[in-house]
């Protein structure tokens, strides 16, 4: 029991990358678990897969429709997992820099949608495709291009230290993926590399009009939260709230104390300072590179990120 409870603690005091990671870690073990258990029983070892992994027809998605988001938590191997994730916290933690937890995800989820349409497209319209058997979509591949494009776009000039290579700007790095994706279309995995190219292509789009004070992934969070909302319950407590009065001089004390705190002015005055810690944290790293905050800016940014 205390095993859980300490899973659980760290599931919420994690962000929201190391989340996300962790989704897909899990998803990863428990279809493979299924997957043994196919091969002990033997059942079809893809009889799971095959409801959540995203189809090149478009009659068998109309059956399938909430695959174009659960494809891209699930992967095909451990390899294809361990490269996907350690983009995705390379990129994440940068990108969580700039912007909120919520923003993450909508990239994330978005990101999946383009790089699965751009896959069904191709399959579809491109004659090369047209004598294909049975090919699916699976991996996050698609989001974390569209992640990593985000921030590359966002901020191209961001340097950052790359093994033996020294320190490399994002967007040569940007450019390195999308160049290779487009020249191996035609040395096999076509339908995946076409994907990744579509997240890319969203994370591209989505940066830049973020840059011209356009949020296109805001659509896409009203109705995520108005989906969600239909399985919250509405319906008011039956209990009810009972009033104790403080002593006269306790109410005071509170009042006079929350009157000083919660005061629009003072909110406004700190909410004005934090602006102006963070302008000056983001001209330093576009300067100087991320590697140069020093530990207590890195922290600042992390907290006003969690926010």
């Amino acid at each position: 029991m205390s095993l859980l409870k300490d899973l659980k603690l760290k599931y919420y005091t994690a962000t929201i990358v190391e989340r996300l990671i962790a989704i897909n870690v899990v998803v990863f073990v428990l279809f493979f678990l299924l997957k043994t258990i196919a091969f002990l029983f033997k059942l079809p070892e893809d009889f799971a897969d095959e409801w959540f992994v995203f189809p090149k027809e478009i009659e068998a998605y109309v059956y399938k429709p909430w695959t174009i988001i659960t494809y891209a938590f699930m992967h095909s191997g451990l390899w294809h997992l361990l490269m996907n994730m350690m983009i995705l916290y390379f990129s994440g933690r940068i990108f969580m820099t700039y912007f909120s937890g919520k923003r993450i995800i909508t990239v994330y989820m978005l990101g999946a949608i383009m790089g699965a349409l751009v896959y069904m497209l191709s399959y579809n319209l491109f004659p090369v495709f047209s004598n294909i058997g049975a090919s699916v979509l699976i991996g996050a591949s698609a989001s974390v291009m569209a992640i990593f494009l985000v921030v590359a776009t966002y901020a191209p000039n961001l340097s950052v230290r790359m093994f033996f290579l020294g320190n490399i700007k994002l967007w040569w790095i940007a450019a390195f993926f999308v160049i290779s994706d487009v020249v191996q279309i035609p040395m096999g995995n076509a339908g995946g590399h076409l994907a990744h190219l579509g997240g890319a292509l969203f994370g591209y789009m989505y940066a830049t009009q973020l840059q011209k004070g356009n949020d296109i992934g805001s659509g896409f969070e009203k109705f995520a939260k108005s989906f969600l909302g239909l399985f919250s319950s509405s319906k008011k407590s039956p209990l009810k709230t009972v009033h104790k009065s403080k002593p006269k001089q306790a109410r005071q004390n509170s009042t006079s104390a929350k009157s000083a705190s919660d005061s629009p002015s003072v909110n406004r005055i700190k909410k004005n300072e934090q602006q102006q810690k963070i302008d000056a944290i983001l001209d330093k790293i576009s300067k100087s590179g991320y590697e140069s905050l020093t530990k207590g800016e890195k922290d600042f940014l992390f907290r006003v990120g969690k926010e």
